[in-house]
């Protein structure tokens, strides 16, 4: 007697089922997608209990009475045609599974109409067996509607999680088809009560309204590859908001996708602006020949597969990069106007004239003028373009970039020691003056090393640094980093090492501790840019003006034109912000003058 026997078709539909039917956010997502393929541009989703029980109504195509029964046979699709199509997959769904795989664990019923037919069709199942066939009168489009899921399974029905357990995730699925299609107007109902009604819309004004986040940086970049365009587009959170709990959204082809190396694109694009324990927020749209992409790599179809994924992933990182560049833009203002030198009126005061604060016997506070250096040394100091290098104390020199636009603003003062005030417009400015330079010491850097090696300075006394193995090892073996880097370190005997020069931008800085810090982070096999940055960024943050240390008008006019002149200076390269705006509306409201 065989050993070897067919599986009944009700019981091979069951075991497909434990693959596309996980639980009834997995029935809700098929139904979804099975709607979008119809072009249906309205579809309701309605749930009851923990989704047990639920009804998907679209307005597509709708099929006619032998369709709708062809619909149930397992590898029936209407999507694919012959092979080739398996690699360039234009539907959402595809394989023609999930109608019979649902239908052998549940109780079905599904009413479809054509447009132009006068009556629709409808049949019933149960737990895979046809029990109902016949006309129905309904609207345009397809219903399907299911009850008992799971029932004639009780082992699996018993492995369901609470019932807020699964209607998340059947939220979750609902709110990432709502993102992939935002010109499909979509209605949710939740045990009889609308949770959801969003109208058709474009992309980033349906994440906002489905996150509630108001501020998004948009971007868009395209490029050209031999099947067709790749297209990139979306809008990130500012870095500021991208803690540990921020949320990202990746679509392929308007597929609600987890795929690891196209979030490590979007991070590589953020890096240097995401704080320490930080993730990128927001939405990524990526879209490319289905040529391009393999979708039938994963059974729920949440996985992918990139033909090209370094030529894609590339592309990822540049747009998100642009759209920090384009958050540098934005925040260009507040130091520039479209108005010439010659039109702008004169400041009302000079940059040394602001007020300090000292206390007096009373406990008060009492006003103080720095001394003033004479309107025309004032007026040297504000209109010519400053960029800051250090000198030998340590203080903030002159150093000629390319012009920036007219420059607008005003220091009023320094707060705290720390935080530079200053006036713009109708903005009070609030900026954080080791942040602020260290982000431009960090682009000084990455620009220095980008082209070829740091800057450097010998010692005119070399310091002795003992070095353990693995130190050792690390100069041995990655001597031309190092000197890419700016350091020149030689042996001296034994495991100790004289260290001739450092990096120009670290002035007086302890030699030994900027190698130990360089050897600890040298990157290996993987991970090389990011530990390289890791390295520059420590450098920038060692040679910037510490917190609590008071600055003179001129050094901290200085610091705020270079930052006009700057391309990127919103955040420190740890991710930490730069600048804070007030505007004086705000400010009038504080005191009721608004």
């Amino acid at each position: 007697m065989s050993r070897i026997r067919i599986l009944p078709e009700n019981l091979a539909n069951q075991i497909a089922a434990g693959e596309v039917v996980e639980r009834p956010a997995s029935v809700v997502k098929e139904l979804l997608e099975n709607a979008a393929d119809a072009g249906a541009d309205q579809i309701t989703v309605q749930v009851d209990g923990a989704g047990t029980s639920l009804r998907v109504i679209d307005n597509g195509c709708g099929m006619d009475g032998d369709d709708l029964l062809l619909a149930l046979e397992r590898h029936a699709t209407s999507k694919l045609a012959d092979a080739g199509d398996l690699f360039r997959v234009r539907t959402m769904g595809f394989r023609g599974e999930a109608l019979p795989s649902i239908a052998s664990v549940s109780r079905m019923k599904m009413v479809s109409r054509q447009a132009g037919e006068p009556l629709g069709n409808q049949v019933e199942i149960a737990f895979g067996r046809i029990v109902g066939v016949g006309e129905a009168g309904c609207p345009f489009g397809t219903t399907v509607e299911i009850a008992d899921l799971f029932g004639n399974v009780p082992a699996r029905r018993k492995f369901l999680r609470t019932r807020r357990t699964e209607i998340a995730h059947i939220d979750e699925v609902v709110r990432n088809f709502a993102l992939a299609w935002p010109q499909i107007a979509l209605a949710y109902q939740k045990n009889g009560r609308e949770s959801l009604r969003l109208p058709p819309t474009d992309l980033l004004a349906r994440y906002r309204k489905i996150s509630g986040v108001s501020e998004l940086t948009p971007f868009s970049l395209s490029d050209d590859v031999d099947s067709g365009e790749i297209l990139v587009r979306g809008g990130l959170l500012p870095p500021e908001e991208c803690d540990a709990s921020a949320r990202l959204c990746l679509l392929v082809n308007r597929r609600p996708v987890r795929d690891r190396f196209f979030f490590r694109a979007v991070a590589e694009g953020m890096r240097g602006f995401i704080p320490a324990g930080g993730r990128p927020g927001g939405i990524v749209s990526l879209d490319l020949p289905p040529g391009e992409v393999d979708v039938n790599v994963h059974p729920a179809k949440l996985e992918v597969r990139f033909r090209s994924p370094g030529t894609i992933m590339t592309l990822v990182t540049r747009a998100v990069a642009s759209a920090i560049a384009a958050m540098q833009e934005d925040l260009r203002p507040v130091f520039t106007a479209a108005s010439s030198p010659g039109d702008r009126p004169a400041p009302s005061r000079t940059a040394d004239s602001f007020l300090r604060r000292e206390p007096c016997p009373g406990g008060l506070f009492q006003k103080k003028s720095l001394p003033a250096q004479g309107r025309s040394e004032c007026d040297r100091i504000i209109d010519k373009p400053y960029h800051s290098a250090p000198t030998e104390t340590g203080e903030i020199a002159e150093r000629t970039v390319s012009d920036p636009a007219p420059s607008t603003f005003e220091v009023v003062g320094q707060a705290f020691d720390t935080y530079i005030l200053v006036e713009s417009g109708d903005e009070l400015l609030v900026i954080d003056q080791h942040a602020a330079q260290e982000r431009l010491r960090f682009e000084t850097l990455k620009a220095q090393y980008l082209g070829g090696s740091v800057s450097s300075q010998r010692l005119i006394f070399p310091e002795k640094v003992e070095l353990s193995p693995a130190e050792v090892e690390a100069v041995e073996g990655s001597g031309e980093l190092i000197a890419r880097l700016g350091l020149l370190i030689e042996p001296f005997g034994g495991s100790t090492y004289l260290v001739k020069a450092v990096p120009a931008l670290l002035g007086t800085t302890a030699a030994a501790s900027v190698v130990r810090e360089v050897l600890a982070r040298l990157p290996g096999a993987s991970g090389a840019g990011e530990k390289i940055d890791d390295i520059l960024a420590s450098m920038a943050c060692r040679s910037s003006i510490m917190a609590g240390r008071r600055l003179s008008g001129e050094e901290m006019t200085a610091l705020v034109r270079e930052m006009a002149g700057a391309g990127i200076f919103s955040h420190c390269p740890h991710g930490r912000p730069v600048i804070r705006r007030l505007n004086r509306r705000e400010v009038e409201g504080w005191f009721r003058r608004g």
